[in-house]
């Protein structure tokens, strides 16, 4: 069995790579490992479950919770809620752990399942490899010590968190939004009630698309990796912007009046410079990733505001920002965690925040965003190749070799393997856009004669 954690939980095609088996074996050793690390100390565990409204999910919901349970653990159950509602719920709640099944911006035949421990954070690789290896002992026949009569967990619906969660998105902005008109896309996914809730409760004038979820819809054509309708919206009814989430909303991205995008690194900009305005940003130090754009960090060293680079991955980027006390940091991606308010990435916070700025300057999102130009980035995925082996083939090595001679000091290349799917996200920076495609191309071509 090869390691089932990626670097955002356990995800795969349902009912293929992740079953109903596989779902109540790791929720049953997560239960068993977290008792052992002493995280419910010697008390009753509770358990807050969420999802997305995947058709999977109902029935992965129904193995985790009947899993959880079998372990002892008390479970409260919130429904389609996005996963920072989860993680918020398992810290307002004082619960043991979280658990949210979704596989984020993926297809819908994807499902996933992400681990939080007390307070809400997400688990430590050395307790995820720890609950893979309790699972796998009792999948080759080691027995679960299981409780029977009142020792087996009670389950009941927590029909409040939707409200409880949407008070507190509202409850630390900044300012309200009244004046402003927003195009919501929200990817047929975990926040289309959330969202809209909580931005009309803030006091701006909606216009809501990709709401509409069937099980079947998620992130089909829409959302953060389908910007074309929210483009089209925000031009077609004169908004002043438009915020895009992803299947389980902890991720944003934005459009500006005109219909142009503003992505993950243009948001951390903007939402930097206004947390510091107002005291917020603790060190002055923005936390981003390796995949940020060169104009990203060339705008924040021109404010004044320090730069602190991670590896790849939302789970880097908080654990830097944990370690040091830093309150921002995210990805290009539209992931961005305001750790203040939030224990992961929060897209509907994210949006609020970024149109709460917007509401209290005045200016445009187009012009807030001017604050860094993007320099020409070019990002190629190259499917069905060995991504085990980037960092080992000596021709790939001497690929890149010679890009970085080519680009010089004004452009830069990084090949990584995804950490959700197989295939190599190959990336090049130039001044100049065809160059970074050139580039892009021949390393693309490079990866799959190497790896495939």
């Amino acid at each position: 069995m090869g390691r089932l954690f990626g670097t955002d939980g356990v995800r795969g095609v349902a009912n293929a790579d992740l079953t109903a088996e596989l779902a109540l074996g790791l929720s049953v050793a997560a239960a068993h490992v977290l008792a052992e690390a002493g995280t419910f100390a010697g008390h009753r565990a509770t358990a807050v479950v969420g999802r997305d409204p995947r058709a999977s999910g109902e029935f992965l919901e129904a193995a985790v919770v009947a899993g959880l349970a079998s372990a002892g653990v008390d479970v409260l159950r919130v429904g389609v809620l996005p996963t920072p509602a989860v993680a918020h719920l398992t810290g307002a709640l004082g619960a043991d752990l979280g658990v949210m099944l979704s596989a984020s911006h993926n297809a819908m035949p994807d499902n996933g399942i992400k681990f939080f421990a007390r307070g809400g954070h997400k688990l430590a690789d050395e307790l995820e490899d720890r609950i893979e290896s309790v699972y796998a002992e009792h999948r080759t026949g080691a027995p679960w010590d299981r409780p029977t009569g009142a020792g087996v967990g009670r389950v009941r619906d927590y029909d409040e968190g939707l409200d409880q969660y949407v008070a507190h998105l509202v409850g630390v902005l900044p300012n309200r939004l009244d004046g402003l008109k927003i195009v919501l896309d929200e990817a047929h996914g975990a926040a289309s009630r959330v969202s809209p809730e909580a931005f009309a409760r803030a006091g701006a004038e909606l216009v809501t698309i990709g709401a509409v979820p069937d099980g079947l819809n998620i992130n089909d054509g829409c959302g953060s990796t389908h910007l074309d309708l929210l483009k089209a919206a925000v031009v077609e009814h004169g908004a002043d912007l438009g915020i895009a989430h992803d299947g389980d909303a902890d991720r944003c991205l934005a459009v500006d009046h005109t219909g142009a995008e503003v992505d993950g690194d243009q948001i951390l900009a903007v939402l930097a410079l206004a947390m510091r305005e107002r005291d917020a940003l603790r060190s002055d130090t923005v936390v981003a990733t390796v995949m940020s754009n060169l104009g990203f960090r060339l705008a924040m060293e021109r404010e004044g505001i320090r730069f602190a680079q991670t590896g790849v991955g939302d789970r880097y980027v908080l654990e830097e920002m944990k370690q040091h006390g830093y309150a921002l940091g995210g990805e290009q991606s539209g992931h961005v965690i305001i750790l203040d308010h939030a224990t992961t990435g929060d897209g509907t916070l994210t949006g609020l925040m970024l149109a709460a700025r917007v509401a209290q300057t005045g200016r445009t999102l187009r012009d807030l965003a001017s604050v860094m130009e993007r320099l020409p980035q070019v990002l190629v995925n190259v499917p069905d190749v060995d991504k085990s082996r980037v960092t080992t083939s000596a021709e790939l090595a001497a690929a890149v070799s010679e890009a970085e001679r080519e680009l010089g000091s004004t452009g830069r290349v990084l090949l990584r393997p995804s950490g959700t799917e197989p295939l190599v996200r190959v990336m090049v920076e130039a001044a100049d856009i065809e160059q970074a495609r050139s580039v892009a191309g021949r390393l693309a071509d490079v990866v799959k004669s190497a790896l495939g």
